[in-house]
């Protein structure tokens, strides 16, 4: 795999995962998309946000999921950046009446992408 595109294919299908993970609480395809070791930092409604994964995932699977309370998928890639080994994504999860936007740092470990870091916030309007 040395092209973008078969590199850009591969992270989207990562982000889907996580997408479908967050939408539906899927916490085994969250933990697929993510190093053992990330990192989940950023505000929400400007208070300070900081977990393990263990500790997101947890919180993940003790809440009802957006599919469970019926609500519509709205969640989208908005840019990938790719060099070498490692990227960048931005993305949008519109969700629980929140406005996230997430900075997801990626790295490429025994050829599989993961998500290694994830910064968010939600913005409000």
């Amino acid at each position: 795999m040395n092209n973008y595109t078969e590199h850009a294919a591969a992270i989207t299908t990562v982000l889907q995962d996580y997408f479908n993970g967050v939408f539906k609480g899927d916490t085994d395809l969250l933990r697929s998309a993510f190093h053992p070791q990330t990192l989940i930092a950023g505000d929400v409604n400007r208070q300070p946000y900081f977990k393990t994964l263990d500790q997101y995932l947890d919180g993940v699977a003790n809440r009802k999921s957006p599919f469970e309370l019926g609500e519509s998928f709205r969640m989208e890639i908005l840019s990938i950046e790719i060099i070498n080994q490692i990227a960048v994504a931005k993305v949008r999860l519109p969700m629980f009446e929140f406005n996230y936007y997430d900075l997801l740092s990626l790295t490429r470990i025994d050829g599989k992408w993961v998500i290694i870091n994830k910064l968010l916030t939600n913005v409000t309007n």
